[in-house]
């Protein structure tokens, strides 16, 4: 074993950072053995030094990251800290300056992966980022080399814990959607302000790091679809159960099937009972793979907070520190197929479509011809009057489940129903995904 220690910067000590300096320290004699060199942590870039940070040597700490990662002496930086500025340009400055990095940064690599990997491979270091996606889950590196000799065709995957917990929470008790959100933020599992979870931002990002890397294709966080679940409602829970269906919000990356584009899309979506994604409870994540050769692969376990997110930070360093030693670079950016990435217009999938409408003879032959002359086809219907029908003006409600069609064509059909008299309102749309 070499006796001169790696030395590691580590930029950022929140939930992350502290946890990842923790397992360096206590671990430190079994990170050893498994390198072949012991690994040394040489300094912490913060933004509040005056914060105590129980376990880390004060003289570590640090407000100057630029000068940190300038060392001339440092081995590899870990970036937790997050957001595009100044996570960007302090890991361009690593490895200008002798420095692979290891980073957990989704946002910056969904929006940037492709120069990040162009800047770290004209510098000859590695840029690994398996806590990017999906926590403690071994995701990024399954894909980018276990796979790497298959064609992936699909990856549909619950990548955000926050949104998963509400979801079930709403579909296992009852609860609305606020009534949800409220539980998920007192136990920790939602921030105060959880728009990057609600709205679908923190899925879209892992989904174009992950259809990127499945597809040998590059895929910016702007070309993925994106809604969030803010609008689920707990009549959409209800008829997802009806229907023998729950209700996730799924980030969905697929081949097309001329294999010449791709789509990387994240949106609620009922899928069956009897999928393996609908079993994923509370706050955890799940990956389901589909490829040529190796079939069909799940991917489970906790998909944030710091233990698991620094586990998958570890990992990546022991994988780094190993390339350092044997002065070699693990695998970069694959990018060949250059496949362009198809507007969701072009997605085809199934929908169900809850409307509220006149309660008269006549309204479903109504409906019915507005989705044959969309090219929509439908599947099943279901109709109930309300309870108040007589005082609403005689209400009704309509459920309407298609068959597989394009999301253009669901679009027009919706605008279409809109304009009906007898159609009071379109209470809600949902896409039926993992039959």
């Amino acid at each position: 074993m070499r006796t001169r220690p790696l030395k590691v910067a580590l930029l950022g000590c929140g939930v992350v950072g502290s946890e990842v300096a923790r397992i360096m320290t206590t671990h430190a004699d079994d990170l050893a053995a498994r390198i072949g060199a012991p690994v040394e942590l040489a300094g912490v870039a913060v933004r509040r030094p005056s914060k105590v940070r129980e376990g880390i040597d004060p003289a570590l700490i640090t407000t100057d990251a630029t000068a940190l990662v300038k060392r001339g002496d440092i081995d590899v930086v870990i970036e937790v800290i997050g957001g595009i500025e100044p996570a960007r340009t302090l890991i361009t400055t690593a490895f200008e300056h002798g420095a692979s990095v290891v980073s957990a940064n989704k946002a910056l690599l969904a929006e940037d992966g492709a120069a990040l990997h162009a800047a770290a491979e004209s510098q000859g270091r590695d840029l690994y980022y398996e806590a990017a996606v999906a926590g403690a889950i071994p995701l990024v590196r399954p894909l980018r080399e276990s796979l790497a000799g298959d064609k992936v065709n699909r990856v549909l995957g619950i990548v955000n814990g926050t949104t998963n917990f509400i979801l079930d929470r709403m579909d296992t008790s009852g609860a609305g959607y606020s009534e949800a959100l409220d539980e998920a933020t007192a136990l920790g599992y939602a921030e105060a302000d959880p728009t990057a979870d609600v709205e679908g931002f923190d899925a879209a990002a892992k989904a174009a790091i992950l259809a990127g890397i499945a597809f040998h294709t590059r895929v910016r966080i702007g070309e993925v679809h994106r809604e969030g679940i803010t609008e689920v409602t707990a009549a959409d829970i209800a008829s997802a159960r009806r229907m023998g269906c729950t209700v996730k919000l799924l980030a969905i990356c697929e081949r097309a099937a001329d294999g010449n584009s791709v789509t990387a899309r994240v949106h609620p979506a009922m899928i069956p009972l009897s999928h393996p994604l609908a079993s994923v409870r509370e706050a955890y994540n799940a990956v389901f793979i589909e490829a040529d050769a190796a079939g069909q692969l799940m991917f489970y376990g906790p998909g944030a907070g710091g233990p698991p997110t620094a586990s998958a930070v570890l990992g990546d360093l022991v994988a780094v520190c190993r390339n350092k030693l044997s002065e070699t670079t693990g695998p970069g950016e694959s990018a060949y197929t250059r496949l362009p990435v198809s507007p969701m217009g072009e997605v085809v999938t199934r929908y169900h479509i809850s409307l509220d409408v006149a309660d008269k003879p006549g309204v479903l032959a109504q409906v019915a011809t507005v989705f044959a002359e969309q090219g929509v086809s439908i599947d099943t219907v279901r109709q109930q009057s309300r309870p108040d029908s007589q005082e609403t003006g005689g209400e009704a409600s309509l459920v309407v489940v298609t068959h597989r069609a394009p999301d253009a064509a669901l679009s027009a059909t919706v605008e279409a129903l809109r304009k009906l008299d007898t159609v009071r309102g379109v209470a809600s749309i949902m896409r039926v995904e993992g039959e």
